[in-house]
């Protein structure tokens, strides 16, 4: 009986992960972006503690790998893409594309669709142990999820700001399936000698914090990308 719970503890904390992303998906279309945002967090807890669970217990399976890429689809593909379903949804629009406003919304479930890309091609990859090829679903829905909780209300009202709102969607979707190695903050020593660039992240990441408060999540997963673009163009 012992043997039975432990199996299935990770995979219901995986569950717990998935039903945390419908409830954000729901809040989401019902346009309530804090809850949603709020319910992506802690899908994102129960995702991170659901592989060490499986670790700690010794029972990793090949349908725990599957669940855990299905419910991170729903919470960190689907739950963000409604956000920004409902956001475009009321935003002002330029004259020029005012009479698509009915369907230019959907056009954020193509992100849903690109963290299922980006999902599949982790599970196959085994090139990804120590460092990410690629955006992470979970920090490209907290990207999302910051943005429109903390900027959706001076955004909305600016007819300018829905173009740049479709090309960060295509950007986002692009990064996250892109071969484009990105560090991991995973430490096998805390030295400052081989960890500089996680260092130098770790610390510029205290003043966004503070001056870009719910935004500074968008903001610091943008500088993430930045920073391992250019570490990469350093190291050739």
């Amino acid at each position: 009986m012992a043997g039975f719970i432990a199996k299935n503890i990770p995979n219901t904390i995986t569950c717990c992960n998935l039903v945390s992303g419908c409830a954000a998906t729901v809040f989401a279309l019902d346009y309530r972006a804090e809850l949603a945002l709020l319910f992506i967090i802690i899908g994102a807890v129960f995702d991170f503690f659901d592989g060490m669970s499986a670790r700690l217990l010794h029972v990793s399976s090949p349908i725990g790998k599957e669940l855990d890429s299905l419910a991170d689809d729903i919470t960190f593909g689907l739950a963000p893409a409604a956000m920004v379903y409902a956001f475009l949804d009321t935003m002002a629009y330029p004259a020029a594309l005012s009479s698509f406003s009915r369907f230019i919304p959907y056009f954020a479930f193509v992100m849903a669709a690109f963290a299922a890309l980006r999902l599949a091609k982790f599970n196959l990859d085994e090139r990804q142990t120590t460092s990410f090829i690629g955006l992470p679903t979970p920090a490209n829905a907290l990207f999302w999820g910051s943005l429109v909780v903390g900027s959706g209300a001076s955004f909305s009202s600016n007819p300018a700001i829905m173009p740049v709102i479709l090309v960060m969607i295509c950007i986002s979707s692009y990064v996250m399936v892109a071969e484009l190695p990105m560090f991991a903050l995973k430490f096998k020593m805390w030295g400052w000698k081989g960890n500089e660039v996680k260092y130098i992240f770790l610390i510029t990441c205290i003043p966004l914090l503070a001056i870009f408060r719910v935004s500074a999540f968008a903001v610091i997963i943008a500088w993430y990308v930045i920073l391992s673009v250019v570490t990469n163009k350093i190291r050739g």
